[in-house]
């Protein structure tokens, strides 16, 4: 064990008391915490170093507040025989020193110094105040803080204060006349602590409590000069201070004086409630022990009668309602505390005179002044539980006064009544009618919304504070919860809710709490206590609605899916719970229905991107009550219902959506009715109800009257006619007309509007069979027309909507099986395009409407345009002259102008769809359409020629439709009158031209060639026509298309039978090529090729063909040659699947097309870099890839694109000749690397049972090695090439690659670059072949250079190829040698080199087989061990991590050697665990995660679950190397001298947090150890070099460390010694003296 003479104990507690002077923070705080550890041991010994370094003062020493701090500690941890008086004096006088040298106050060294004096004092109490009374004088610029000391030891220390308080007092109260008013503060406040200390004292020792007469007179005095005096004063900060101090010492004083105070001292703290929120809480808090010291006192009656206290209580009530919704969190602290502290004063009044305070509070609550009547409810609500005993006889009064508050206007008041209404509730004051009525309070509140302010609120008078506002949104959530807390918690509630809450449904004002009350409604019957009965009673009501009236309602307040509160689901849920009350036959099926429309409205947001969600949802509601209906069957019920739906209407105003909804409620509910009298009668109410001056109403009334003409179709046409006869033949409709025009117009447009909505809607929902009549007499005489006389937009667009439906109605009757033609359809268009346009007289009118109105016409007209009959010429060219206009119309607003120009498009396809009756007339259409068009397209502004073209476009496609894919040549459809001939009329004039051709003598001329011809020559006429007459074209791109065209139909003309023509035919093609050809777009060049291959195929003639392929040549060389190739390999794949292509007559043409390009001085080389990249993007083999869909597998197969691709390769090598053989061996690398892929696919191929491919690739294979003269790896092919077994084939790639490597030792390289590469190939058989070609290249990789980092980390990706099914020795022969590679590279010089290798063994590691590692197992473990120091970050990361991977072969006779490996590079990953690159960081915790196992300690293993070991954070690290310290203690003693020698080491490393590692792993191990061979080699050493060195270091983390180090190894139990240590007082004098004596040697110097 260390002795006390070898741990130089004073001068490591020197080093920590001079690093509290640090700089840093990080090593202030840790010497502190070491300072402080260090002093609960031996405090003198801390004291005096800390002492010697204060004597002098801040100037010597910039941190003494951490000084003061470790002292303050250090006495605390003093034992009673360690006190020395003297030097506790000598303590006390260095702090007081400091305090008088300065004239600041309340700095973090002074209260450090005050801590300081307070902790001797502790010990002797008598010594500090004696030497705090030295300075205890009116003339000391130090007295405030000496006051302040006595305060601080008073609160701290009350036991030992009290007993010396007279004393203090003593000497006080002669300078207390004399302070200044800016010290008044913190006497007042030592006041307020030493009376809280004699509180304290007296609850902790009651016997002995020392308050004698003295003292009371001292402190008369005291309070005396406080109350008159101090807090009289005019700074405000005086006078708070003296109220505190005075709200103490009220319970100290004698009850006389305290009486004789009251009048003076309660209008004092009165006073400061005028002041700020924190000041008023101050004043609360000492008004709260006042009033217990005069009101509660054990030794006499209350000192001020309830009379007394009205004035503060008056003062206290609009406290209450401060504002304290702050967004500062301490204001709202504040004011909370101040709202408490108030209810306390309160609770303190009522528990004295609790029915004057009933009987106040009540009165404030009635006074009309909102503070008041606010903090009135809210004490109410507040004392009511708690004097609930005392107030039970009150509750009729209570019960009353909340009554008169109903009507009070206030939103903050009604708030508070609220809240006091739900306490109420749970005391059960809520009965009967009362009970009822507070409840209907609660619910008319729930029904506010924001727009309710103005009527309700009423703003207070804001007079001395700031009163909280509420909002009518806050008031709605206090009443809505409060309902739902009173229905849910409070069963006796039950009796008053139920059946009460549906009476809430109905009235018009409680419309917006109809959520809330359907909500309370579902938990009443959840919780219901008499079950069933609940129904029942509902009957004996006679006040509550009917099933008919809830039903009315409840249904017409589902409009809105988006409604608060999920009102819609709130209605359906109570529907369903409510089922019994309605007809029994409707429960069925809304037990079905009504969980399918709640689904629909359960996701609001979904719903919020759908624009059409609330006509859906209207359409839902609307079935629903139809089918509800049609499942009663009760004829009378359903009246029954509908009367109550008509009184309904009184519930909504005119603008309000729901009257809307009301209206197709009572029309679907007519609908159902026989009763003809009845349904007039509603009909007639339903339009005086309806206002239709509102579009949504006016619409809502339509659709009801259409619902209703569905049955009753004439009674509604009849209700019709009447109105329109009497528009404006009322006497006051006259009498309004003869004083304004703008009267009768608007009014007049409204019920114009109004009519033609309900006649289009009566059209739409009548029964098809029985419109007809109507709706022609509707149209047939002028009883439409005198709807058109209208001006305002809207009423516009109803009209036009009325006629849209109208032929609506016509198509849809078409499609039920009764059609019939629209009578004066003409006129109707002729209608539509009058309203849509602008009158003369509203030129104020809003854009913005006028083009909705003008969307909607043509929307109609286009409705119009497909019923029959067809338009006439006159017809149709009146509507494109009105219509094709909006094409220019400017493009803002787009949300409005878009929808115009669809709607546009859509109109001009239906006129092209329904007019002409045949193919020409429809031509003739489509062209005179299109030339209007014309100008928009040729337009220079952008968006007229957007929508010209997209016009245009819409329309052929309607064309191509209907015409293209007609029988008739002339695109009729259907039966046609034409025969199949061109008909001789339109043809006569055309087929003139052709008679001034010259033709062959003797030559006869076909009907198929006149056809030919006629089509040729119109097309040339066409184009001609068009040139001359536009200008804009160029002739030149004319010409071309025609060429082009000529190019792609050329095959005939290359295969003529004169063979001159057709020379001159190859020939022409060849110029054109040569010429233009760069101008050919990619799909002319493709369809250029397929018919020069159409032509190859058909000629007869060899020289010919040989021409014909120059010509492809030519075409390939002048244009892309990788299309014309694409399209060559194409072609000759389509033979080799379809055809016998070793049988064709005269040979295969696409072999020809190989020979000539493999000949050509320039194609040569581009068609084989083609054919071999076309093979390396075929996918193969089916389940060869795992990246290729399983779509695309054997695809290539069954086209034959591999084969051509291979017979294209076989023809190359065969047939090129000198060049190309030269074309082969400039390409060898890359041809040789994608014969070898392609040979592991085709392996694959063999494998699955097609032999074919393999085959094939052998031949062109041998044809290559024949070609460029490698006869030996020909006869390698010819041996084993077919042999499909994985391990010949991989053979044969190895011997291939090891014959390359002899005879062409140059090409390895560029070879294994390819084959590099070709390892991320999605097709596993050639990632294989590439694998075994490359491992077999590493045995030859002397001269690759720096190609082999490349190899190597490529074949160790592959190792870990999980798709790779090569059997394992044929892994382990290049894993093997891969890894021999590493471990060579491992040693190199350069670390880019070593880096490369290690994170490659990092991938091969994962999938090695044991055999290939084992023999190197430990050459890597020690290689690995030497690059975990690397300055590389991701090399020392990469080497921890495959040090880890290697533990998963340190298993069976290597694992005592590997453990060995693991125990020597144990203390470099403890370390580096907590390494400054969270990279390292993970690799070391993964690495110890898989070696620890191999050491079979337990301890370490439960180590690794630890938030010490999982966490980044420096201290949970530091936890951890302590913990794994006692580990290697416990469990591996004879290791730990290894292990403290590595981590000593460490000491010197680079790395700044390595070294403080080191620092605190090697000291946790010595203050752990009891070794006394470790403790005597290491302990000395170690403390040291932490002395010395490493506490001077220049970073913060190692200084830092050194201190925790230092405490860590201080404290331990092996070096209990030092701790009794006592320090020499004459050599601490002497340090001193030198201390002191070298910065004045140092400053003279300097001078």
């Amino acid at each position: 064990m260390a002795s006390s003479a070898s741990i130089p104990a004073p001068e490591a507690v020197q080093v920590l008391v001079s690093l509290l002077a640090d700089d840093s923070s990080a090593v202030r705080t840790a010497s502190m915490s070491s300072l402080k550890d260090i002093a609960a041991l031996n405090p003198l010994l801390v004291l005096e170093s800390c002492a010697t370094v204060s004597r002098g003062g801040r100037r010597r020493f910039g941190n003494m507040a951490g000084v003061f701090k470790v002292m303050a500690f250090g006495v605390h941890a003093l034992d009673k025989d360690d006190i020395d008086p003297a030097f506790m004096a000598k303590l006390a006088k260095i702090a007081t020193a400091e305090l008088i040298s300065s004239k600041e106050f309340n700095s973090d060294w002074q209260r450090a110094a005050t801590s300081l004096l307070v902790a001797i004092g502790s010990h002797l109490p008598d010594l500090m105040m004696e030497e705090i009374f030295l300075h205890l004088s009116g003339t000391n610029s130090a007295l405030p803080a000496m006051v302040q000391i006595l305060a601080e030891f008073a609160s701290t220390d009350p036991l030992q204060f009290i007993p010396r308080w007279k004393g203090v007092l003593s000497r006080i109260l002669p300078i207390l006349g004399n302070v200044r008013d800016t010290q008044r503060p913190i006497f007042a406040n030592a006041f307020k602590c030493w009376c809280q200390a004699a509180w304290q004292h007296s609850i902790d020792s009651p016997s002995h409590f020392p308050l004698g007469g003295d003292v009371m007179s001292y402190l008369n005095s005291a309070f005396e000069l406080l109350l008159r005096v101090w807090a009289a004063s005019r700074d405000l900060k005086v006078r708070v201070a003296s109220v505190e101090a005075l709200g103490q010492m009220v319970g100290l004083i004698t009850r006389t004086q305290l009486k004789a105070a009251l009048p003076r001292l309660v209008p004092t703290i009165l006073d400061l409630y005028k002041k700020d929120q924190e000041i008023a809480f101050l004043a609360t808090c000492s008004l709260h022990n006042l009033l217990n010291a005069s009101l509660l006192s054990e030794t006499g009656p209350p000192m001020l009668d309830f009379e007394d206290l009205t004035l503060t209580l008056s003062t206290l009530l609009p406290v209450v309602s401060i504002n304290n919704d702050s967004k500062d969190q301490s204001d709202f602290s504040i004011g909370l505390k101040m709202y408490n502290e108030v209810q306390r004063c309160f609770l303190t009044v009522g528990l004295v005179y609790p029915d004057d305070l009933f009987l106040f509070l009540v009165t404030k609550c009635r006074v009309k002044e909102e503070p008041l009547t606010f903090g009135g409810l809210c004490v109410l609500k507040h004392l009511l539980p708690r004097l609930f005993e005392a107030w039970h006889s009150k509750i009729p009064l209570l019960v009353e006064a909340v009554k008169s508050l109903l009507e009070e206007p206030s939103l903050g008041v009604r708030k508070a009544l609220s809240e006091l209404i739900v306490v109420m509730a749970s005391h059960c004051y809520l009965v009967g009618s009362s009970g009822e009525l507070f409840i209907e309070y609660l619910v008319r509140h729930c029904a506010l919304t924001d727009n309710n302010r103005s009527d309700l609120d009423i703003l207070s008078k804001r007079v001395e504070m700031k009163i909280r506002v509420v909002t009518p949104g806050e008031l709605r959530t206090v009443c809505e919860k409060g309902l739902l807390l009173v229905t849910i918690t409070i069963p006796e509630m039950e009796h008053v809710l139920w059946p009460f809450l549906l009476r809430m449904i109905i009235p018009r004002s409680y419309t917006g709490a109809v959520a809330t009350v359907c909500r309370c409604i579902s938990e009443l019957w959840r919780h219901r206590s008499y079950g069933n009965d609940m129904l029942s009673e509902c009957k004996t009501h006679p006040d509550i609605p009917t099933a008919e009236e809830l039903l009315a309602r409840l249904v017409v307040l589902l409009h809105d899916p988006l409604a608060r509160e999920q009102l819609p689901t709130q209605i359906l849920t109570v529907l369903c719970l409510l089922a019994p009350l309605f007809p029994k036959n409707v429960n069925l099926f809304w037990q079905d229905e009504i969980p399918k429309m709640k689904a629909y409205v359960s996701d609001t947001e979904d719903l919020k991107q759908d624009p059409s969600c609330q006509d859906t949802w209207d359409d839902m509601i609307i079935n629903f009550l139809a089918e509800s209906l049609d499942f009663i069957q009760d004829a009378d019920w359903v009246m029954s219902l509908g009367n109550v739906f008509a009184k309904h209407y009184e519930l909504y105003t005119s603008d309000d959506e729901h009257a809307a909804l009301l209206h197709r409620c009572l029309g679907i509910l007519l609908q159902k009715v026989n009763d003809r009298a009845y349904v007039s009668d509603k009909i007639d109410l339903m339009y005086k109800k309806a206002n239709i001056a509102i579009p949504t109403n006016r619409l809502g009334l339509a659709k009801a009257m259409g619902l209703v003409a569905a049955s009753h179709l004439d009674t509604v046409l009849e209700k019709l006619k009447d109105i329109l006869d009497n528009v404006g033949q009322s006497i006051f409709q006259r009498i309004m007309a003869l004083f304004s025009d703008s009267f009768r117009t608007e009014d007049s447009d409204d019920i114009h509007a109004a009519l033609a909505l309900m006649y289009g809607y009566a059209a739409k929902y009548a029964p098809s069979t029985v419109i007809e009549a109507r709706i022609n007499a509707l149209v047939g005489t002028n009883m439409l027309s005198r709807l058109l006389n209208v001006h305002h937009p809207r009423a516009k667009q109803a009209v036009i909507t009325a006629i849209d439906l109208l032929g609506s109605a016509v198509i849809n009757a078409a499609e039920t099986g009764a059609p019939f033609p629209l009578k004066r359809r003409d006129v109707l268009l002729d209608y539509i395009l009058t309203l849509m346009g602008r009158d003369d007289n509203d030129g104020f009118a809003d854009y913005n409407e006028l083009l909705r109105t003008q969307a909607i016409a043509i929307s109609a007209c286009t409705t119009l345009v497909s019923v029959e009959p067809k338009l006439t010429v006159e017809t149709r060219n009146h509507v494109l002259k009105a219509t094709l206009g909006f094409f220019a119309v400017p493009n803002d607003p787009v949300d409005v102008v878009n929808p115009l120009i669809e709607n546009l498009i859509t109109l001009l396809c239906a006129i092209l769809l329904t007019s002409g009756e045949d193919g020409r007339s429809r031509a003739e259409l489509l062209l005179l359409m299109l030339r209007q068009i014309d100008q928009f397209v040729s337009s220079p502004i952008e968006y007229q020629r957007k929508r010209g073209c997209l016009a245009v476009h819409e329309m052929l496609l309607k064309f191509r439709m209907i015409c293209v894919s007609g029988h008739c040549a002339l695109g009729c459809q259907g039966s046609c009158a034409h025969n199949k001939q061109i008909d001789r009329i339109i043809l006569d004039q055309l087929f003139s031209i052709s008679l001034s051709l010259p033709r062959p003598a003797g030559s006869l001329i076909s009907s198929e060639d006149i056809e030919l011809s006629y089509s040729s020559l119109s097309s040339l006429e066409d184009v001609i026509a068009i040139l001359r007459n536009d200008t804009s074209i160029d002739p030149s791109e004319v010409f071309n298309r025609i060429l082009v065209a000529t190019l792609h139909g050329c095959s005939v003309a290359l295969n003529d039978k004169i063979k001159q023509s057709a020379e001159g035919a190859i020939q022409a093609v060849v110029e054109f090529v040569s010429r233009r050809g760069r101008e050919l777009s990619e799909f002319d060049i493709s369809r250029t090729t397929q018919s020069l291959i159409s032509a190859t195929v058909h000629a007869s003639d060899k020289h010919l063909r040989v021409e014909t392929l120059g010509a492809i040549s030519s075409l390939a060389e002048n244009t892309s040659p990788s299309t014309v190739f694409d399209e060559v390999l194409a072609t000759a794949g389509k033979d080799i699947v379809s055809k016998d292509i070793s049988r064709l007559r005269g040979g295969w043409p696409m072999q020809d097309a190989f020979y000539a390009f493999s000949q050509h001085m320039v194609l040569s080389v581009t068609f084989l870099e083609h054919v071999m990249s076309a093979l390396s993007q075929t996918p193969i083999v089916k389940g060869d890839a795992y990246r290729v869909e399983d779509s695309q597998v054997d695809n290539n197969i069954e086209n034959g694109n591999l084969q051509a691709a291979i017979f294209a390769l076989t023809a190359f090598f065969r047939g090129g000749g000198k060049i190309g053989k030269r074309a082969a061996e400039q390409n060898y690398a890359s041809v040789l690397s994608e014969l070898t892929l392609q040979l592991g696919s085709c392996h694959g191929l063999a494998n699955s049972g097609q032999q074919e491919p393999l085959r094939n690739l052998l031949t062109a294979f041998q044809a290559f090695c024949e070609c460029v003269g490698d006869l030996e790896m020909g006869k390698i092919l010819a041996r084993d090439g077919e042999l499909s077994e994985n391990e010949r084939w991989i053979n044969l790639i190895g011997d291939i690659a090891g014959c390359i490597s002899i005879k062409r030792p140059k090409e390895v390289q560029n070879i294994c670059l390819v084959l590099t590469k070709s390892l991320d190939r999605p097709l596993k058989y050639q990632r294989e072949a590439a694998a075994a070609a490359l491992s077999e290249f590493v045995r030859y990789s002397g001269g690759l250079g720096s190609c082999l980092e490349q190899m190597v980390e490529v074949l160790c990706r592959h190792v870990s190829d999980e798709s790779s099914t090569i059997p394992s020795i044929h892994i382990l022969k290049y894993t093997s040698q891969v890894l021999g590679v590493i471990l060579a590279l491992l040693d190199d010089s350069d670390e880019s080199v070593q880096l490369t290798a290690v994170s490659c063994l990092l991938m091969i590691l994962e999938s090695s087989p044991d055999d290939a590692v084992e023999p190197i197992l430990l050459n890597l473990s020690v290689r690995l061990r030497n690059l975990q120091a690397s300055m590389n970050v991701k090399m020392r990361a990469n080497s921890f991590a495959a040090f880890g991977a290697l533990s998963s072969y340190g298993i069976g006779a290597l694992k005592d050697a590997f453990v060995e490996q693991v125990h020597a590079a144990l203390p470099r990953l403890v370390l580096h665990l907590h390494d400054e690159d969270a990279g390292v960081r993970l690799a070391c915790r993964n690495t110890l995660k898989r070696v620890f196992p191999l050491m079979e300690i337990e301890g370490l293993l439960a180590l690794l679950n630890t938030q010490s070991f999982l966490s980044d954070h420096r201290s949970d690290y530091e936890d951890f190397l302590r913990d794994i310290a006692k580990q290697f203690i416990q469990h591996l003693p004879s290791r730990v001298d290894t292990y403290m020698a590595a981590t000593v080491q460490a000491f010197d490393a680079p790395w700044p947090a390595i070294q403080a590692n080191a620092i605190y792993f090697s000291s946790s191990i010595l203050s752990l150890s009891d070794n006394h061979h470790i403790l005597a080699i290491y302990h000395a050493q170690v403390f040291g070099m932490l002395v010395g060195d490493l506490s001077r270091s220049p970073d913060a983390i190692v200084r830092a460390t050194c201190s925790s180090a230092l405490g860590l190894l201080l404290k331990s139990s092996n070096t209990l010694s030092w701790r009794a240590v006592s320090p020499d007082r004459s050599d601490s004098t002497s340090r001193n003296h030198d201390l002191e004596s070298t910065p004045n040697q140092q400053i003279q110097t300097e001078t």
